[in-house]
């Protein structure tokens, strides 16, 4: 596998995740196999939202083909399905206890 891996996070205002602007962290990390991992220093305990994207071909960009579907993996905090459009931030929002939190996210293609 080729690419990036690139990790949103989001705090816990609905109207923040996934609009310009609104994410509390990134990292983009480059995929060297069949998984990537990452730790964000988060500045308290709370709720948060992650959106995750294979950027294939580098361009720091999620592409889209023709019809607008996915042309590169994704996933959702929770293991949210985005069966039509995007998940809810009610469907991908958790709570990060004040000792951490771990969570795998399956990228779908």
């Amino acid at each position: 596998m080729a690419g990036n891996i690139t990790i949103t996070v989001y705090g816990p205002r609905p109207e923040d995740f996934l609009a310009r602007g609104g994410r509390l962290a990134r990292q983009r990390i480059l995929l060297q196999g069949p998984a990537a991992e990452a730790c964000f220093a988060l500045s308290e305990a709370g709720t948060y939202a992650i959106a995750v994207y294979h950027d294939e071909n580098n361009d720091h960009d999620f592409n889209r083909t023709m019809v607008g579907m996915p042309a590169e993996g994704y996933g959702f905090s929770n293991d949210a399905p985005a069966l039509i459009g995007v998940p809810s931030f009610e469907a991908v929002r958790f709570t990060v206890p004040i000792n951490g939190s771990r969570m795998t996210i399956r990228l779908r293609y």
